[in-house]
């Protein structure tokens, strides 16, 4: 398997507020690097619920990149690999939300939600957020950091693997009746586990 488990935290309750991001990347099922970047949201308009949340503030991001800098860095490393997220709607939604805000053209990967994954592995747990199912597994993170949030996804991911005897991302979805999202150029197709999956066109 060779993937990349991402997780964004946001600044506000816009989704092109991306004040940080985590990166656990897979190689061969293995975890062999986690990285993390900070990201200037466009306006630096912080509000106090997500400062809360994720502790980090306008004075951690001040000197940082913007988003089309740090996404010229990171998408030509994706190539060929799928991307996993815990809640994929909403990472996926802050890079469409945040290039239509630059008028950055998407990139273009196959992803995968590990919520998804894990309510179809182990229904019986009462919950599925990224916290409880780490717990269960006795995966070991500092939940709302992102680095250590895209590490935990990351793990999700390689036990639903092991679980469901798979080689690589498409093949655990096959086993699972999951249909491999898709962000493309035109716009993107969601990761789905039951029905079709209704392509979305990219607003003119």
């Amino acid at each position: 398997m060779h993937a990349v488990a991402i997780d964004f935290e946001t600044a506000n309750e816009q989704r092109s507020s991306p004040c940080s991001i985590g990166l656990a990347w897979i190689n061969d099922g293995v975890i062999e690097a986690v990285e993390h970047h900070y990201i200037r949201p466009p306006d630096m308009r912080f509000a106090s619920f997500n400062i809360a949340f994720h502790g980090i503030g306008p004075e951690q991001v001040e000197d940082a990149e913007e988003f089309p800098a740090v996404l010229a860095a990171i998408a030509p490393r994706l190539e060929g690999r799928t991307v996993l997220a815990h809640n994929a709607a909403f990472d996926v939604s802050v890079i469409r939300g945040t290039c239509d805000h630059y008028g950055l053209a998407y990139p273009e990967f196959d992803y995968l939600c590990t919520v998804k994954l894990a309510q179809i592995t182990w229904p019986e747990f009462a919950s599925h957020k990224l916290n409880n199912v780490c717990a269960e597994l006795g995966v070991r993170f500092k939940h709302h950091d992102a680095a250590e949030d895209a590490f935990a996804c990351a793990s999700v991911a390689l036990e639903t693997l092991r679980m469901h005897d798979a080689a690589c991302a498409a093949s655990l979805a096959k086993a699972t009746g999951i249909s491999l999202g898709r962000l493309h150029a035109a716009g993107y197709s969601p990761c789905s586990s039951a029905g079709s999956r209704p392509r979305r066109p990219r607003a003119a």
